[in-house]
């Protein structure tokens, strides 16, 4: 030991502890949620066994290493800032990661990717302030590059639920119109498909079913979704259950409404086409056009006056 540098034996440390951390938010995030671990627990034990046989028949991972990452993650959740911890767990609702990748686990997430560069900064020592400055944005980059995951996973998720919410608003209003409550209708819609938005009606229906008030279920669905066409739509319902206005007539308005802005998004899609042509056909078209078209004549060209100038030498 006497032989190792220090900084060396620092940066072995912050490894290994970055790839154990690594190790324990990979390996969570595969395993199911919680609650179908209890599921599947409550069906295998039988009645009377011992809760430490149970325990010890788990995995050393399970037993030491998944209580202490649990723990430095409580720890890491703690010191950060409030406003943080709150506008991440925005972001992973919206992304729709929240039950395999939980505040908590993106935290720790993080924190692997910065202990990460401090290590290969102090294995790899910048010789200059511009050196240091490149660490630091490298260190900020791994930061934030969860965040970018999230938000190109919102993305994806709100384009996908902008999609689905026409054709399924008008099963609802098909359903309510034959007679089935709202409730049910959003059930059955929900029950019909397999996405993003049948998941958050589903999660939303389990809400009401266990007591929450459907107002507030359905601006929880808003917050998770940030759609604003999901967002006029909840708006609308919950003001005519206030005004006592009949709920088919309304979501009938809704659905037509959405209708129009779907194919008015598709006419404006189809215009932006020729704009976004432009850089592609100016940059690699034409050029590769005007090689081929004058690139033998002007070769021709140049062999012509190369033989007129040999002639009068």
């Amino acid at each position: 030991m006497a032989g190792i540098p220090i900084p060396v034996v620092f940066a072995a440390a912050a490894v290994s502890a970055a790839l154990v951390i690594l190790w324990f938010t990979v390996s969570s995030a595969r395993n199911p949620s919680q609650a179908t671990r209890t599921a599947e627990n409550l069906r295998r034990v039988p009645e009377g066994s011992d809760l430490r046989q149970i325990l010890l028949s788990h995995g050393a991972g399970q037993r030491a290493v998944t209580p202490a990452m649990r723990f430095f993650a409580g720890q890491v959740r703690r010191l950060t800032p409030m406003g943080w911890t709150e506008a991440l767990n925005r972001r992973v609702l919206r992304a729709g990661v929240a039950a395999r990748w939980p505040t908590e686990r993106v935290l720790v997430a993080k924190t692997f990717l910065v202990m990460a560069v401090i290590a290969i900064a102090i294995l790899r020592p910048p010789g200059s302030p511009i050196g240091v400055l490149g660490w630091l944005g490298i260190g900020a980059l791994a930061f934030f590059i969860p965040d970018l995951v999230l938000a190109n996973r919102a993305s994806e998720r709100k384009k996908a639920i902008q999609n689905s919410l026409p054709d399924t608003l008008d099963q609802i209003t098909i359903s309510v119109e034959a007679g089935l409550g709202f409730e049910a209708a959003m059930a059955r819609a929900a029950r019909t498909g397999d996405g993003p938005l049948n998941e958050e009606l589903s999660r939303a229906l389990s809400e009401i079913q266990l007591g929450a008030a459907r107002h507030d279920a359905l601006r929880g669905l808003v917050d998770r979704t940030h759609v604003p066409e999901l967002r006029h739509f909840v708006l609308a319902i919950i003001q005519a259950e206030s005004y006592g206005l009949p709920v088919a007539h309304v979501l009938r308005v809704q659905a037509k409404e959405l209708r129009v802005k779907r194919r008015q998004k598709a006419e404006e899609r189809a215009l932006k086409i020729p704009v976004k042509i432009v850089f592609p056909l100016a940059v690699c078209i034409l050029p590769t056009l005007f090689i081929v078209i004058l690139g033998p004549a002007a070769i021709r060209i140049f062999e012509f006056f190369s033989r007129t100038a040999g002639i009068d030498l």
